[in-house]
């Protein structure tokens, strides 16, 4: 099953209630990018006016995990995932429509590679930017994720 927005959008509205309420939606996903966004609103908000850093935080590992998701799928495999890390920097205030893109699904390509041939773990680690409408950078999260052959 080829993942599209559609579909992750409805996985979101039932598996992560959360992120979906707080407006968290992907936008375009492909073997190498994924787009998700999400507009500042009164529930995402913190008391300065701007979204609150937890929400980008959601955007932005969704971002992440939709790639390793539909790469792991792809492989035929049974792989477990797991973010195992992440840091970010917030550059400028999150108002308005925030854009978190991911170009690095080339990454967990060989990951997936590593782990079906020796069965140990591999680590990821994957970039999310942010952008406001005006193509700003508001924000920048860094995932690790670890991946591993289930047994």
């Amino acid at each position: 099953m080829k993942l599209t927005p559609r579909k992750l959008n409805a996985f979101t509205m039932f598996k992560l209630p959360s992120a979906y309420l707080c407006g968290v939606r992907t936008k375009y996903i492909d073997a190498n990018k994924c787009i998700v966004a999400v507009r500042h609103r009164w529930i995402n908000q913190n008391p300065f006016n701007s979204m609150f850093w937890a929400v980008q935080g959601m955007a932005a590992e969704f971002s992440t995990g939709a790639l390793v998701t539909a790469k792991i799928q792809e492989s035929g495999r049974k792989i477990s995932m797991l973010v195992t890390s992440n840091s970010s920097v917030f550059i400028k205030k999150a108002t308005g429509r925030i854009t978190f893109t991911c170009n690095e699904g080339h990454l967990i390509d060989e990951a997936i590679r590593k782990t079906i041939e020796t069965g140990e773990g591999q680590t990821v680690l994957m970039t999310s930017v942010g952008v406001n409408e005006e193509g700003l950078e508001v924000s920048t999260f860094k995932f690790e994720w670890s991946i591993k052959v289930k047994s």
